[in-house]
């Protein structure tokens, strides 16, 4: 797997079209990119993703949320998984040695669980309070982030209600990369805005 790049940048199809967005988010300078779209159909899913797949610069890596099926057929980068979704051990033997695969945790029993697991990063959160998930886990804070980040010995990738004047601090707590949506995806220029992200981490 490639070093994570700092920002990771997540096209929800609750702010729009994925395709739109992630055309956005490229131009900005976003190198790291999670399809979500959680209403889709599997057909819709993976022609967004084909679509997407054609517009990414070749140094970005792409990966879909949650369906491993679609991230297999498309021939994205990976896939992000969540604590319901397929077990990382198949998701594992369908993608092969080569793909990322990172999976959600939400507590510190959790990141551990995973550290063991065939996964290339650790999703921890929500670090603060977020309206971008239906029933959020319990908000975790720096404190707990911090703690996550010296036990397990995987990158983690921090998300939740992150904003960019909260991203040092995020940063400093030991996550490797910062995933972000609504601070994204909720300004009226993305590109400018990933660009400003962009250059906060680097700053990191």
């Amino acid at each position: 797997m490639r070093p994570l790049p700092r920002l990771y940048a997540i096209a929800d199809a609750s702010f729009g079209d994925p395709v739109a967005l992630a055309e956005k988010l490229f131009a900005g300078g976003v190198r790291l990119l999670q399809v979500r779209n959680k209403k889709s159909s599997s057909r819709e899913l993976l022609q967004q993703v084909e679509r997407i797949l054609a517009i990414a610069p070749g140094d970005a890596q792409v990966v879909v949320n949650d369906r491993v099926d679609v991230a297999s057929l498309a021939g994205v980068g990976g896939v992000h998984l969540g604590q319901t979704d397929l077990a990382p051990v198949l998701a594992r033997q369908i993608l092969g040695p080569d793909r990322v695969i990172g999976l959600s945790t939400h507590n510190l029993e959790q990141a551990l669980e995973a550290d063991k697991l065939p996964v290339d990063y650790v999703g921890v959160g929500p670090v603060f309070r977020t309206s971008s998930k239906e029933n959020p886990d319990p908000v975790l804070g720096l404190e707990r982030l911090a703690e996550i980040c010296r036990t397990v010995r995987k990158p983690v990738v921090a998300i939740g209600g992150i904003t960019i004047d909260q991203a040092r601090q995020v940063r400093t707590a030991g996550a490797r990369s910062v995933a972000v949506i609504r601070d994204l995806l909720g300004s009226d220029d993305i590109a400018e805005r990933a660009r400003q992200w962009c250059e906060t981490l680097d700053l990191c």
